[in-house]
């Protein structure tokens, strides 16, 4: 065997190695992930052992145990689905911005999207009596198209200067603090009961899912997830700087756009039922690069695993501290997001990448 046949086989096979370990690492974030959703199924206000919540999990929504099918099936499950759900959504939008604005502290909420939400449950709080919509759905329904109004603005004014990853940024920035000032007044101008129910709402609470909530978030995850997988070899690629790839072939303005409206709308239909919950998007992508690498063939997945992970364990966290008043995931993970952004500053000031 030749010394260069020796070093392409030497090669393939730390690749395969590589690539068992980051298989191995996505296995045990699944086991993780599973293990905190039956934590969370079994605890709550009224507590339920995990054998009962395996045999009334078994049993089905119509179990004999009308009690603990109640519990477990209208309450928690859904709560529980949605955080698994929206955690996977902010971590895979948070490893796409990231990765097209070539920013490790940028997230779903740098470019504003959270803040028009924000604004228009807050604009449907208070005005949605006049909407032709249904109760449950004014709400969700005025902070999907807020958000989707804030990334028309973003694109907008990023395309009269070219949609470079700096004029995004800018141009986020701009549209977050024109929201949040919205926000704000409208605050000042509620009557007390209608301003609690808005900042309830900027929270960020499971408490608000709902099967309908579930079934929604899940169509529009199976519509876009092809679209982010397909496009996985081209982000891991654009990491190498956009010069780089476009002498590869790529099309990086495309690719930039295309990925910033897929996550325009994935970051838009998570928080719309659930309200405002941040850091997640910021904090899942480096643990996600941190355990598999920057390949998003291995990084989408475990981005989206620990996303999930962490705003179920929040949910768990939350129950366990207050059993009476469960405290809104969003505060949780603000909190524990705080030192983990420290940590990622101090990296990145070091020299980290």
């Amino acid at each position: 065997m030749t010394a260069e046949a020796s070093t392409i086989e030497r090669l393939r096979g730390d690749y395969r190695r590589a690539t068992l370990l980051r298989a191995l690492a996505l296995a045990i974030a699944s086991v993780g992930l599973v293990a905190f959703m039956v934590t969370d199924l079994a605890t709550g206000p009224s507590g339920m052992p995990v054998s009962t919540v395996w045999s009334t999990l078994l049993a089905g929504p119509h179990g004999n145990d009308t009690m603990a099918t109640t519990i477990l099936w209208q309450l928690r499950m859904p709560q529980t689905l949605m955080g698994v759900l929206v955690g996977a959504s902010l971590g895979i939008c948070g490893l796409q911005m990231q990765t097209i604005l070539s920013n490790p502290l940028a997230s779903p909420f740098t470019l504003g999207f959270s803040a028009a939400a924000g604004f228009g449950a807050a604009l449907a709080i208070m005005f949605g009596g006049l909407l032709p919509l249904p109760d449950l759905l004014v709400v969700p329904v005025s902070a999907f198209l807020m958000t989707l109004v804030a990334c028309a603005l973003v694109y907008s004014i990023a395309s009269l200067r070219g949609a470079t990853p700096e004029i995004l940024v800018l141009a986020g920035i701009a549209v977050l603090f024109f929201f949040q000032s919205m926000q704000s007044l409208l605050q000042f101008l509620a009557s007390p009961e209608v301003l609690q129910q808005i900042v309830f709402w900027l929270f960020g609470s499971l408490l608000k899912a709902t099967w309908l909530s579930v079934a929604v978030l899940s169509v529009v995850l199976a519509l876009a997830l092809p679209f982010v997988l397909r496009d996985s070899w081209k982000l891991t690629v654009l990491r190498l700087g956009d010069a780089n790839a476009a002498s590869l072939g790529l099309s990086v303005e495309s690719l930039r756009t295309k990925t910033f409206l897929l996550v325009a709308v994935m970051t838009a239909a998570a928080v719309s039922f659930v309200g405002t919950i941040g850091f997640i998007g910021l904090i899942a992508p480096h643990a996600a690069r941190a355990a598999v690498g920057e390949d998003h063939r291995f990084a989408l997945p475990m981005a989206a695993l620990a996303g999930a992970t962490m705003l179920v364990a929040a949910s768990v966290f939350g129950k366990l501290i207050s059993p009476g008043a469960v405290i809104p995931v969003g505060i949780i993970t603000a909190v524990a997001g705080v030192p983990v952004l420290f940590a990622v500053i101090a990296r990145r000031g070091r020299g980290g990448a």
